[in-house]
């Protein structure tokens, strides 16, 4: 049976009351007389307190279809009976982007949500758009009600990545270790630690915020991988009980069940290396495969220029290569190649 939802404005949730009511959150659109409307279910249980929840969100970036995938499943799995404290299920978040179905607002306003955790975002002259609006809305409708925040992502055009679980580096060891434990149960190939640099991530605002907080990287090429799908559900399911959000246990799967877990690094500018020139990229390794600093991971075709021989991509470092370009054509300072170097999980 199909569930109703109620259409409401931000301040309309209810977060606190015991039971399960699903939404539509209605933002203003900014082209045409209606609403813009983000797919919303909270479930609310006895033990809920003040500050205290976990949220999920699938579609930070349009493209991106594991996490949508995975937490509308957990829509109709989850049930209600089992929920001790809150849980914030939000499938597709950028509604903007995941209707165009591109990265970004591209029929709207042009932004790209993870981009937009910015001072006055929603609120300042130049930032009102829906983009920034719905920044707005996570920021200050529904970070106060959680400590747990999960952000699932997928390469999308962008990049090939090995199924992986993120978060930055942590000045904070308490916080640090509840992350990396957190993130290590969505039982990934892989699970690394990325520079935090590039203004405006959803995760790093969260982060500094002091929450529990995990990105994904799941899937690539706009397409759905079984695996990634299977990841985003049981880190999912695996942080809500775990952080006393839903009652019940659960059991490790994949590389988390049988050891082969790794962790890397990507915080020195060496692991990325970026296209010299537009052109045609060629991978010569899978992710995944360990390498050595200099060694040729893929070529560089320019075929304006076709008698030349092609450029060799080299990893900047040893490690392990986390991502590649996805699409063959790549531009000018595209991010071909990203080496990860290998490090100890914290005991």
């Amino acid at each position: 049976m199909a569930a109703t939802r109620k259409i409401v404005r931000p301040a309309e949730i209810d977060f606190d009351t015991a039971g399960r009511r699903d939404y539509h959150v209605a933002l203003d659109h900014d082209s045409i007389w209606g609403d813009h409307l983000i797919p919303l279910t909270v479930f609310v249980g006895p033990e809920a307190k003040p500050g205290q929840g976990l949220v999920a969100f699938g579609s930070n970036h349009g493209n991106e279809y594991e996490g949508p995938v995975a937490i509308k499943k957990l829509t109709g799995e989850i049930d209600i009976a089992r929920v001790r404290g809150r849980v914030i299920l939000v499938p597709v978040l950028n509604v903007a982007a995941f209707m165009a179905g591109t990265r970004d607002s591209t029929q709207d306003d042009g932004v790209n949500l993870n981009r937009a955790f910015i001072p006055g975002a929603g609120i300042e002259p130049g930032r009102r758009g829906i983009t920034h609006r719905i920044a707005h809305f996570v920021r200050e409708t529904i970070f106060s009600r959680v400590h747990v925040v999960l952000d699932l992502h997928a390469g999308g055009q962008i990049a090939r990545f090995i199924p992986c679980a993120s978060f930055h580096p942590i000045p904070d060891p308490v916080q640090g270790k509840a992350i990396e434990d957190t993130a290590r149960w969505f039982a990934t190939p892989l699970v690394i630690t990325y520079q935090n640099e590039t203004p405006g991530l959803l995760t790093s605002e969260a982060e500094a915020m002091g929450k529990i907080t995990v990105g994904c990287e799941l899937g690539w090429g706009e397409a759905l991988q079984p695996a990634g799908v299977r990841y985003a559900r049981q880190g999912v399911l695996a942080a809500a009980i775990h952080h006393g959000q839903l009652d019940g246990k659960i059991e490790k799967i994949g590389a988390h069940a049988d050891g082969t877990q790794r962790r890397a690094e990507m915080v020195d500018r060496e692991c990325f290396v970026p296209a010299p020139f537009g052109g045609l990229y060629e991978p010569l390794f899978d992710c995944g495969a360990e390498v050595r600093k200099g060694e040729t991971i893929g070529l560089l075709h320019d075929f304006e220029r076709i008698d030349l021989t092609p450029e060799p991509i080299r990893a900047g470092v040893d490690g392990v290569v986390i991502a590649q370009a996805w699409r063959a054509p790549v531009r000018q300072g595209q991010h071909v190649l990203v080496v990860g170097q290998l490090r100890e999980f914290d005991a």
